[in-house]
């Protein structure tokens, strides 16, 4: 090629300055302001849901007045997000501010800690409230049951840190039942998935709004997307997502983790705060409660269930407990605790020194030959009125036994002595026993019992309803009627029938769940005193007057004993009356008997005389300062 043709290429001209080639570096507010952006956006926007009230507060306790806390009814709602038909957590009132004569114990559980079908007359709790009331009359006993139905572990860890603010001085654990289809259970219609670690965490971040509206927009849209989700049937029913759950499946695997992780970091937090805890093994229906869901290998449930009962027919109890037990852990629908959760629960307690009562043999033992069945249960899990009094009494019994009791025991009773005493004092009506049988009627009614709920009408004809006392309990039970406005009507039904006893018997009933509502001595009284009760009305009479006395209930105090010839009381309680009411012309009458009874007629004429001074025609009062007249003469 000539060089002619050959060109020579200028050279690029080049920029020397670095400070030009060089990109300069971002600067390190550049950073911090990306970094606080989103943390700023998420505080506003928290004070903005806050401002606005958006969503719903539920705080665990509540102010029922000025002096008392109880948990809050709605308290459910933390952990059930979709479902309708929430449980409510009992009405347990305690002092805001601990006094200092105080036993204070936390129940802490779910379904049959709550005493369902027969809350909450019926529940083991107040079986030993009774006892220790009974037992340690000058303590002031507080027994707070927090358990509810349809939750587990997760609700309960959630709740122990609010609870140990209260400064218990006992808490008593029976749960385990519901840990796969409880509330954010691993097989539950409410989850939050499978990692305890996250479910805890999103429980802790409850309080805060932006969480609710989060949760609030993922549910919005996976309802847009999604059929419309059954809300009939019972929350047994409605809670089980996963129902079939096979024995050492993953999901088994996870709910028996779910469990002990829970139990673990429950107890770890009251032994680093010196709380005394009771464990409780758990017990069930074996005998009379075949399996929900065999499955189809071999052997399955069902096999298992029925080696058992030909056993047990056999006379061979302890083969068919091991059978039964096997039928019941190999249930693919795990409404009863699997065999294993008992053994944690046997773990954890010597792990951490614990008392742990062994309901599960007890009970069995109070069941006919040797194996609980319907006997004393009333469904598959939850047991009879008297047997939930059975497992109060055993864990009353684990409390002395391990002296966690008060220490000013004032009555020399025996053992037996004092159960029956007990069970004695634990007022029950037919109301109640109504409610738990049509609860009952309701749950056998409904999947998993069959296969499809039974037709209202169905239903209503074993309801058997005769009379009005039948149609409270039936609308308690379906959620128009509270179980409190239920007994105060029955009480009205049967003053409106002269059935007093009756009546006494509901105003007893209610006095002794909410004995903070004193207005239940004063309408127990004051309509006995209507229908000329006068004896009947005593006891509310003096229950009031200890509560406040006043110059009512002082002055019928008065009346009433001095009818029954018990002259120091009678002007004790009249002069009080006049501390309050010093113009009552009843009240100067009647206390002017009782000092010329008492011989002291100088006061009986300074009496009679005022009396007559403020009303001249009051019956019999004229005649009386006459008679007063002549004996002073």
């Amino acid at each position: 090629m000539s060089s002619k043709n050959t060109k020579t290429k200028k050279p690029v001209k080049q920029n020397i300055s670095n400070s030009q080639n060089e990109a300069k570096p971002t600067p390190k507010w550049f950073y911090l302001i990306a970094l606080l952006i989103p943390i700023l956006f998420f505080i506003l926007l928290e004070l903005g849901l806050r401002i606005f009230s958006y969503g719903k507060d539920v705080p665990q306790w509540i102010q029922v007045d000025t002096e008392h806390y109880m948990l809050n009814p709605d308290i459910a709602y933390r952990y059930f997000y979709s479902t309708e038909g929430i449980p409510y957590s009992s009405n347990d009132i305690f002092n805001i501010n601990k006094q200092p004569n105080t036993f204070r114990v936390f129940v802490m559980g779910a379904s049959s800690a709550a005493g369902f079908p027969s809350a909450p007359a019926g529940t083991f709790p107040r079986y030993i409230n009774k006892r220790l009331k009974l037992m340690y009359p000058d303590k002031n006993i507080e027994m707070i049951n927090v358990s509810m139905a349809a939750i587990n572990t997760y609700a309960l860890r959630d709740m122990l840190p609010g609870i140990i603010e209260q400064k218990p001085d006992l808490i008593l654990f029976y749960i385990g039942h519901n840990e796969y289809y409880g509330a954010l259970g691993v097989g539950s219609m409410e989850s939050l998935g499978a990692y305890r670690s996250v479910i805890n965490l999103m429980l802790k971040l409850n309080n805060y709004k932006t969480i609710e509206l989060i949760r609030n927009t993922i549910k919005y849209f996976v309802n847009l997307f999604s059929s419309p989700s059954k809300h009939t049937g019972t929350l047994m029913a409605r809670m089980a997502k996963d129902q079939a759950i096979a024995y050492n499946s993953n999901v088994y695997k996870l709910g028996i983790a779910q469990y002990e992780g829970n139990m673990e970091d429950m107890l770890e937090l009251l032994k680093e705060n010196n709380i005394p805890t009771i464990l409780g093994t758990l017990t069930c229906n074996l005998i009379d409660q075949k399996p929900f869901i065999s499955g189809t290998e071999d052997p399955n449930a069902n096999s298992y269930y029925a080696k058992g009962k030909k056993e047990f027919s056999d006379g061979n109890l302890e083969l068919a407990k091991e059978y039964l037990n096997k039928a019941k852990d190999l249930d693919l629908l795990r409404f009863r605790a699997p065999s294993e959760i008992n053994k944690i629960i046997t773990k954890l307690s010597k792990k951490y020194n614990l008392p742990c009562v062994d309901i599960e043999t007890e009970y069995n033992n109070l069941s006919k030959n040797g194996i609980a069945g319907d006997n004393v249960m009333t469904d598959h899990l939850h047991p009879t009125v008297s047997g939930y009094n059975y497992i109060g009494k055993l864990y009353f019994e684990e409390m002395v036994k391990n002296n966690l009791v008060p220490d000013n025991r004032t009555l020399n009773l025996t053992n037996n002595q004092q159960d029956s005493i007990t069970i004695k004092k634990l007022k029950y009506s037919i109301v109640d026993s109504l409610i738990t049988k049509y609860r009952i009627t309701i749950l056998k009614n409904d999947w998993p019992y069959v296969e499809k709920q039974t037709s209202l009408k169905e239903r209503l004809r074993q309801f058997n309803l005769k009379n009005y006392i039948d149609s409270l309990a039936l609308y308690v039970v379906d959620n128009k009627l509270s179980w409190e406005k239920a007994h105060r009507d029955a009480a009205t039904w049967y003053l409106r029938k002269g059935e007093y006893d009756k009546f006494i018997n509901e105003m007893d009933l209610l006095i002794d769940i909410y004995p903070q509502i004193k207005e239940y001595y004063q309408t127990a009284y004051s309509q006995l005193l209507v229908a000329k009760q006068f004896e009947k009305a005593y006891k509310y009479l003096y229950l009031d007057y200890n509560y406040r006395p006043n110059d009512f209930n002082s002055k019928w105090l008065g009346i009433i004993d001095l009818s029954n010839q018990k002259t120091n009381s009678s002007i004790k309680y009249l002069e009080k009356s006049l501390t309050f009411k010093s113009n009552d012309p009843q009240v100067l009458f009647n206390l002017a008997g009782a000092y010329l009874t008492a011989k002291n007629y100088t006061k009986a004429l300074w009496a009679i005389n005022n009396c007559v001074q403020i009303n001249p025609s009051f019956p019999g009062a004229q005649s009386l300062q006459y008679q007063i007249k002549q004996l002073q003469k």
